[in-house]
């Protein structure tokens, strides 16, 4: 028996993008702990880590493509797989033109370096503009809301954690999740840490959370009307002097505007609609002006509701009004090893929305995305432009989006469907064709995404830990062959073909851009003069030879690259966050523009649902569970049961008004159908709201998820219709919306 071997890995499970150091015995991963020598996690592993060899060794990962025939999906070769990509792909684009083929990009993606790389190519392939993933599910309001401030929707500030007096968590779980754009190793060893050195943490948040009973203050608003509580903290900030732009001064505008919308939003007008006192109000502002630092953060309870951008932006609004952005301790801009060296300070182009818009509905594209909302009937109602093909890249709709009931109907109706994912869940069930990547532990890993909202700055890298079978191609290859088939190039065509085009792409306006450190010189020579032994792995060196901290290509001898980082197994430290501004901007003034005209637009939208009639009745609010994350481990042993569960959350008061018993099942209704779910009833939701995880349903016909489908829960998204959006940024309301309960 041959033995144990130990690897290092970056989990790819969650945001926080912890080091492991995995058991390895016969090519089969059979343990994993935290790595105590990671620059960035220290050790620190939550569940998801420790169950990575289940993850990774999930007998339910498809190891073969599978490609329809007669109707079934069988097993193929991958010659045989590449082959019916290209002839479907081509059947399409000759009857309908190749706008008619959809993307949808699934939460997976920012969590492999193939999933950074190379699905912008697959897009480009296409020439399709009908793009759809999981951010208008998730992030986008916040990005929305960036864009417009800042003119960049990926300048997106991150509390300082290490470093913060006060900080203030919206609609935001940390211990649970361990943080969401905010990319921070052992978030609740920070929140502890900052509990010790004399700081406060203040979480607003409907439900009582693992964070809220960490809190020293946690107020429980009426769930989605954070946006209108926090333009009275805003009201009470200018009302009483208590704002002040510190060295912002002189880099940000719109203030007055700001200042004139804030005026209606009084703590005494607002109080009765989020249920929470003036008084409460008041205080907050008032700490958030007083302490030497702090950093107002949210989540998914902040963006996924239907005032998520403008709540999104209040947030930088209040760290920027008490000279909190852009300083330690406030709210910063991470650099990211593999960014553009900076350029100099100055107006951009700044950032605009509805460039093109969705056929049916008329939804504006936001950072070139449609909400994934609209991708059903985009794809079921008839006419020009209709969708008719489907790429989906680790993505599974049918459970995450609003209606996907709907959704599966429109799927089974496609011409062709084509989906690159280690499991048949409840979407890629549809396919034509379905491509798996192997797993985890058998490919490279680079986090691209999470660099740039991580709460220091760091440069790791994990090499493969075990190498790929004989014969299996890796991601990487896997989305390149996919860029070239779609592309109209044959199944023969090279796959390092997508990587030198990539590289030779951007050497060429690297060496043309007068602010590059190459400027001026031969790509060709640049090109030559990259390591690593595959193509992912010469573009990972060429980002980080240009990016903030490279060696330009010699430039700076001491500068990071591939080698460097290689020779440091356990990550590369980069320091602490510094401040930005202005080199961050890129906003048509060159400023911060606090009062964005599409935002401040919207107002009148919000102000009418605070003086408007006082919703009635019961609101639902997802919840996250530590074992999960979305749909995609419920199919893991290790990380199911306990906790983790799909219970109707319901407080005592309503329980007993409504007839509900704990642990009997309840009927929930919304606007798009009804579903059931066992009932917990517990004081952790405040009166009126009731909570059901997110991600569940594992319930439908002809997937392979053994595990999943014994507990397959409800689908929360099922109770939506997919109308319900938040207009500035597409994004589908899943927190706040109304319900009914009754006994089932």
């Amino acid at each position: 028996m041959a033995s144990s071997r130990t690897a290092l890995r970056i989990c790819p499970l969650c945001e926080a993008t912890c080091g492991l150091t995995l058991t390895i015995d016969a090519d089969r991963v059979t343990g994993a702990r935290g790595d105590r020598d990671d620059v960035f996690s220290a050790g620190f592993i939550c569940p998801k880590g420790a169950a990575f060899g289940q993850v990774d060794g999930d007998p339910d990962r498809l190891t073969r493509p599978l490609v329809r025939r007669d109707g079934v999906l069988a097993e193929a070769t991958w010659a045989e797989a590449y082959a019916a990509v290209a002839e479907g792909a081509a059947r399409v684009r000759a009857t309908h033109g190749a706008a008619a083929t959809g993307v949808y990009l699934g939460n997976p993606n920012v969590h492999t370096i193939a999933g950074g790389l190379y699905p912008p190519m697959v897009i480009r392939a296409l020439g399709t503009r009908a793009l759809f993933s999981a951010s208008t599910l998730d992030q986008m309001p916040k990005q929305a809301a960036c864009g417009h401030l800042y003119g960049d929707a990926l300048a997106v500030p991150v509390p300082d954690l290490d470093r913060t007096d006060h900080l203030v968590v919206i609609g935001g779980n940390p211990l649970v999740s361990n943080g969401s754009l905010a990319t921070a190793a052992d978030f609740p060893g920070k929140l502890k840490a900052l509990r010790r050195r004399g700081g406060r943490l203040t979480v607003i948040d409907p439900k009582r959370t693992r964070t809220a009973e960490l809190a020293d203050l946690h107020i429980a608003p009426r769930p989605g009307t954070d946006a209108a509580l926090l333009f009275a903290v805003v009201h009470v900030l200018f009302d009483e002097g208590l704002t002040g732009l510190g060295h912002l001064e002189g880099h940000v505008t719109g203030v007055d505007e700001v200042r004139a919308l804030a005026r209606d939003f009084t703590p005494e007008a607002v109080a009765p609609y989020c249920d929470v006192p003036a008084e409460r109000i008041r205080t907050l502002a008032r700490d958030l002006a007083a302490a030497p630092s702090a950093a107002v953060y949210g989540r998914l309870g902040s963006t996924a509701v239907r005032f998520g951008t403008l709540a999104s932006w209040l947030i930088d609004v209040l760290n920027i009004l008490t000279g909190n952005l852009d300083r330690p301790g406030g709210a910063m801009f991470p650099l990211p090893a593999t960014a553009r060296a900076p350029r100099p300070a100055g107006p951009g182009r700044g950032f605009t929305t509805g460039r093109w818009h969705s056929r049916v509905s008329g939804h504006p594209e936001v950072a070139s995305e449609l909400p994934a909302a609209a991708l059903a009937e985009e794809i079921d109602t008839p006419g020009e432009g209709r969708i008719r093909a489907l790429v989906t890249i680790a993505g599974n709709p049918v459970l995450s989006a609003p209606d996907g009931a709907r959704l599966d109907r429109a799927l089974a109706g496609l011409d062709f469907m084509v989906s690159v994912d280690p499991y048949l869940n409840e979407t890629t069930r549809h396919a034509d064709v379905v491509l798996p990547p192997p797993p985890p532990s058998r490919g490279a890993h680079y986090d691209f995404a999470f660099g740039n909202f991580s709460v220091r700055n760091n440069a790791r890298y994990s090499p493969p830990a075990i190498p790929l079978e004989d014969g299996r191609p890796g991601e990487p290859e896997i989305l390149a062959r996919l860029a070239l088939l779609l592309g109209g190039f044959g199944p023969d065509a090279d796959p390092a073909l997508v990587d030198e085009q990539a590289v030779a792409h951007r050497l060429a306006k690297e060496t043309a851009d007068p602010h590059s450190a190459v400027h001026g010189r031969d790509p060709a020579e640049l090109a030559a003069a990259l390591t690593g032994e595959t193509g992912y792995e010469r573009r990972l060196d060429m980002m980080l030879r240009l990016g903030p901290y490279g060696d330009g290509f010699g430039a700076d001898p001491g500068g990071l690259t591939l080698r460097r980082l290689l020779d440091h197994p356990h990550g590369i430290d980069l320091g602490p966050l510094r401040p930005r501004v202005p080199e961050v901007l890129r906003t048509a003034s060159g400023t911060i523009e606090l009062a964005p005209a599409p935002l401040t637009a919207d107002v009148p939208r919000l102000l009418a649902a605070v003086t408007g009639p006082s919703g009635e009745g019961l609101v639902l609010i997802g919840r996250r569970h530590l074992r999960s994350n979305n749909s995609w481990m419920h199919n893991v042993p290790a990380l199911t049961g306990g906790t983790n569960r799909c219970t109707l959350q319901v407080h005592p008061e309503d329980a007993t008004r409504l007839g509900l018993v704990d642990a009997a099942p309840a009927r929930i209704k919304g606007d798009g159908g009804e579903i059931e779910a066992p009932v917990e009833v517990t004081e952790a939701v405040r009166p009126g709201v009731v909570s059901l995880p997110h991600g569940w349903g594992h319930d439908r016909a002809g997937t392979r998820l053994t595990v999943a489908a014994r507990e397959p829960g409800a689908n929360l998204n099922q109770l939506l219709d997919g109308t319900l959006l938040d207009p500035l940024s597409g994004t589908a309301v899943l927190n706040g919306f109304p319900v009914q309960v009754t006994p089932a």
